[in-house]
This record gives structure tokens, sequence and C-alpha cells, in this order.
């Protein structure tokens, strides 16, 4: 387009910035990127621009839509505690824990909005107030902060590994050692973008596992995670050839999830535990197995 006269004589970042509503930082950045030319030429964003000369501007795309929270009761998710500062919710099955692209049913986040919860408004706007997550279809306990200070505090003891995060997983077949320790990097799968994978540049990923039980075709475990990357109890036990029951993406043997009468992975969060960070003090939040997930157990012991 032209540049108008009115803004002849304007340096570049100036112009830009007047014409397009961007700040003049991004306007430098765009000339210095080599994405403004004048009269066909590349220009530098102190260059002057003269009005009626011809403005060619690579504009950068727009930013992508913010996840809107659909505001609406959970079904199933109960409070476990709730102060000024915190609240802990066991989350069902098939509940997110904020919105994301592609994702049309309830979160946490929404489920806590219509029940009347103002949580932090830290973080980025579709995951205000959450410092950690649980996947869709993993159920059991998740901490959401209601203050600035406990999100600031609690993301900061996630990432120092404060946290303890105990899970019990029902597993197929008999890990061998019974208890051990899984240390291996977890990325992007390579050919499916929905999977996750055990990569060579993915990121530091721990796990611990115990037996509690053996049973017949398989073993209820109990883990604890180091860190917390995404699918990471189902990704380290796929790894051992022990996948969790149920767990179709990851290589569950079908015939015994439907037996047990399974829709998704036998893997529960049962204990959350960490420093208050209003008080100090350590406190710690257990959550029963739901209904899906005991009758799978009450089954697989039945026929042990």
């Amino acid at each position: 387009m032209p540049v108008p006269e009115g803004l002849d004589g304007e340096r570049v970042d100036a112009a830009l910035s007047r014409m397009f509503g961007l700040s003049r930082t991004k306007a430098a950045d765009l000339a210095a990127e080599g994405r403004v030319a004048v009269d066909g030429a590349i220009v530098g964003k102190s260059d002057k621009v003269r009005g009626g000369a011809w403005l060619e501007v690579e504009l950068p795309p727009p930013p992508a839509p913010v996840e809107q929270t659909v505001v609406e009761p959970v079904p199933g998710m109960r409070i476990v505690h709730d102060d000024d500062h915190i609240v802990v919710v066991d989350k069902p099955v098939g509940v997110a824990a904020h919105p994301s692209p592609g994702w049309l049913g309830p979160t946490v986040v929404g489920g806590l909005a219509a029940a009347g919860y103002r949580i932090s408004t830290s973080g980025a706007a579709e995951r205000q107030g959450v410092v950690h997550r649980l996947d869709v279809g993993t159920s059991g306990l998740m901490a959401v902060a209601k203050s600035e200070l406990a999100y600031t505090a609690l993301k900061q003891a996630f990432r120092d590994r404060t946290v303890d995060k105990t899970y019990n997983a029902l597993v197929q077949g008999y890990p061998d050692p019974m208890s051990g320790t899984v240390d291996a990097p977890i990325g992007r799968h390579p050919k499916l973008d929905y999977k996750w994978a055990i990569t060579a540049d993915g990121k530091d990923s721990v796990t611990h596992y115990d037996t509690i039980e053996a049973f017949r075709h398989a073993t209820l475990l109990e883990i604890k995670l180091e860190t917390g990357r995404t699918h990471q109890i189902r990704v380290h036990m796929s790894a051992l050839h022990h996948p969790c029951v149920g767990d179709l993406t990851y290589g569950a043997d079908p015939m015994l999830t439907k037996r047990l009468g399974l829709a998704r992975q036998w893997l529960h969060a049962v204990r959350l535990a960490f420093e208050h960070p209003a008080t100090g003090e350590r406190v710690e939040f257990e959550s029963p197995y739901p209904a899906d997930l005991q009758h799978a157990l009450d089954v697989i012991a039945a026929e042990s």
C-alpha cells in the first residue's frame, strides 16, 4: 500500500506502528527480519519513509484464538478441600483440566466456575489457577490455586519436585523387578501426534513403582512421579511391556479390557501432598477408587 502523506519523513518502525497498530518493538522486529520494503528495497527500522512510496510489509499471523472456558457443572466432581488459597478436587474420568483446542467436553476450571469458585487469574487465560493436570482418561486428585500466592508457590513446588504425587495403576503381567524406577525421556511420538513415546530428545522423565498386589493376569502398583510429563505413567509402563490395563492406546489387551468392563486405562491419582502455600504446613489428600476401577479390580481379584 502507499505510505500516507502524513507519515512523510517518519522512521519505518514509527510508521508501521501508526499504520498497523503494532508496538514499536514488533515493528522494529519485522524490519530486522527483512519483512519491510519501500519501493521494492528492504529497509531497516530507522530508515525514513516517503509519502506516496510503495510500502510492502509481511505481517505476522494473527494470534491463535484463546480457548474459552465453558462454565458448566461437572457431575461427579468432588471437592476434597477448600480454603482461601487452594481447592483440591477429585476429578472424574472424562473431564479435562482446562479448555484446549478440539476439546468440547467438561473441564475442572469450568466446573469450579459453575460452582461459584473464584480461582487465581495467573497463568494462560484458559487455564488460570491450574498448577498441574491429569489426563482426561485419568481420575483422581488435582489441586487448583485460588490466590496468586498459591499459584506462584505451587508452580514452584512442582518445578522443585517437592510435591508428592501418588498413583495406583493396574498393569498387565508382573513387572520384574517388583519395585523399580523408570528413568527415560519422553517426547512426542515420531509418527502419531496423539501419542507420546520414549525419545532421545525428550524431556527428563522419572517414574518410581512398587507392587501392592499381584493377581492372575495383572499387578496393582503404587507409582510416584518425580516429573509430570504428559502420559508419563502410561508411556513408561508400556515401555516395560506392562501397559496399564484398559489402555488400548499404549498396547493393552482389548480382550482383558472388555472382560473387566473398562472404557479407559486403570490409573487413578490416589494421594497428593505438598506444603500449604500460605501456612507452610504439610497437607495430604486421598481419593478412593471410582466405581469403574473398583469393579475391574474386584473382577480380576475374583478370577485370581
